[in-house]
């Protein structure tokens, strides 16, 4: 098929989109680079738009079989930058997308959802018919998106929507704001596996390969198969009370030790999902990974590419702090739109 991906620069982008070339099919990316130079490891060259997607025109999707939509502002303390901006961009600028890409006759909309629209859910283990209680803007734009989009499915547009569980692993372009990523990073550069809650809140995890093994499980099914569908992806059995991560960090990365972030509090997210949906509909779907294998991976890549705690805590690999190093050097303006934007094809 014919696919556009969305971020195809980010975290998940980059390792999804050289996978969808090696199954065969034409990928084009679609992203503004908000992370150029971010780079833990070299990016592949895939055909591209550079282009803000809030700029996305229905010319632009003409021709394409599918729309993988992964860009968005990526986590909840870039989102609460200001949560206008979460709205704009993570809501309605995806709407729009998906508008757009079923104006200009593109059969299928793969949405990179979450599962942190369940927010404060607490011990129980909830599946897709579960209800939202998200506690972050970057939470409500993902229900805001499944709310607006869904209506939008027909004979001739068939979207679907994958509730990713928290990511972790190793990417080209890593991210040190997430929690296995974090913890490792902590572990290697310091010797202490700092956590910065009290360690409580339970969170379903999932490795960001078996995440994009999920969008192409979804791309080559059979279409009334997920037509219309949500889908929690991850595995049931890899859902961890944060402390559990880190135990497992210590156990793995020699001479840590847990360490508890004097300001941490409880977090307000906490949540366990099901993800025997995907499993039973989906059964090309078999997940590859599990956080004690991402924990090893994560340990051998950091001391393969010498990561330093400069490096965890700096620019280069946290999207907040890298946002806020453009604005002060005044390549982004207050709306994060590059001060020379200018659509061009790579």
């Amino acid at each position: 098929m014919k696919v556009l991906l969305t971020g195809h620069r980010g975290y998940i982008g980059s390792v999804l989109g050289p996978l969808l070339r090696e199954r065969g099919h034409d990928v084009v990316g679609l992203d503004s680079d908000l992370f150029d130079g971010c780079d833990f490891t070299p990016l592949d060259t895939i055909p591209a738009i550079k282009i803000d997607l809030r700029d996305v025109q229905k010319e632009h999707l003409v021709g394409f079989d599918a729309v993988m939509h992964l860009a968005a502002l990526s986590n909840d303390p870039l989102s609460d930058l200001d949560p206008n901006l979460t709205y704009d961009i993570n809501h309605r600028a995806s709407v729009a997308l998906a508008a757009k890409a079923k104006q200009a006759g593109v059969p299928r909309f793969i949405f990179s959802s979450s599962c942190s629209l369940y927010g404060a859910a607490g011990d129980d283990f909830l599946n897709e018919t579960a209800g939202f209680n998200p506690v972050t803007a970057y939470g409500e734009s993902k229900v805001l998106v499944e709310r607006d989009v869904r209506p939008m499915a027909d004979d001739k547009f068939s979207p679907t929507f994958l509730r990713n569980a928290t990511a972790y692993g190793v990417s080209p372009r890593l991210r040190g704001d997430l929690v296995v990523n974090n913890l490792v990073g902590y572990a290697f550069t310091t010797g202490e596996v700092l956590i910065k809650s009290d360690g409580t809140p339970w969170r379903p995890l999932v490795h960001l390969r078996d995440i994009a093994a999920a969008f192409i499980a979804v791309l080559e099914a059979p279409r009334e198969l997920v037509h219309g569908e949500s889908f929690n992806v991850g595995q049931t059995a890899e859902n961890y009370r944060i402390r559990e991560v880190a135990d497992m960090v210590q156990e793995i990365v020699p001479g840590s030790k847990v360490e508890y972030a004097a300001d941490g509090g409880p977090d307000l997210r906490c949540y366990r999902v099901d993800c025997s949906k995907i499993a039973r509909v989906l059964p090309n779907f078999k997940p590859q990974w599990t956080v004690r294998k991402g924990i090893e991976e994560l340990y051998e890549a950091y001391q393969q590419n010498g990561l330093t705690l400069q490096d965890l805590q700096g620019a280069r690999y946290i999207r907040l702090a890298r946002i806020r190093e453009r604005m002060n050097a005044g390549t982004i303006d207050n709306t994060l739109r590059t001060r020379a934007a200018v659509l061009s094809y790579a």
